[in-house]
């Protein structure tokens, strides 16, 4: 399945946002493929980021990582540098944008 999110990167945090993703721990992406994801992109355009993620079930992997060390030291880490964070509770599972339209 693809999920499509939408966060936003706090306007003075963008340098430190983009430093932060160039060196994601290797334990949390090792988490992240074990929780079922295959890809995970991140576009920003100012300070809207866009994520698109590939994985077998989404719920399955937020419930994965939720409560795992690891992520909760990432998304604390992130919780600084974001205005709108990635949600992952179980309410986060709805939290995917809507497909809008799709090239046939």
């Amino acid at each position: 399945m693809r999920v499509a999110l939408h966060t936003r990167v706090r306007a003075d945090a963008v340098a430190a946002y983009e430093a932060a993703h160039r060196e994601v721990p290797d334990e949390l992406t090792a988490a992240i493929r074990a929780a079922g994801a295959t890809r995970w992109t991140i576009w920003r355009s100012g300070t809207d980021l866009f994520h698109v993620l590939e994985c077998e079930d989404y719920r399955r992997l937020l419930a994965e990582l939720e409560r795992l060390p690891v992520n909760v030291a990432w998304q604390a880490r992130m919780a600084e540098l974001l205005d709108v964070v990635h949600d992952y509770s179980r309410a986060g599972g709805d939290a995917g944008l809507p497909v809008v339209w799709e090239l046939p």
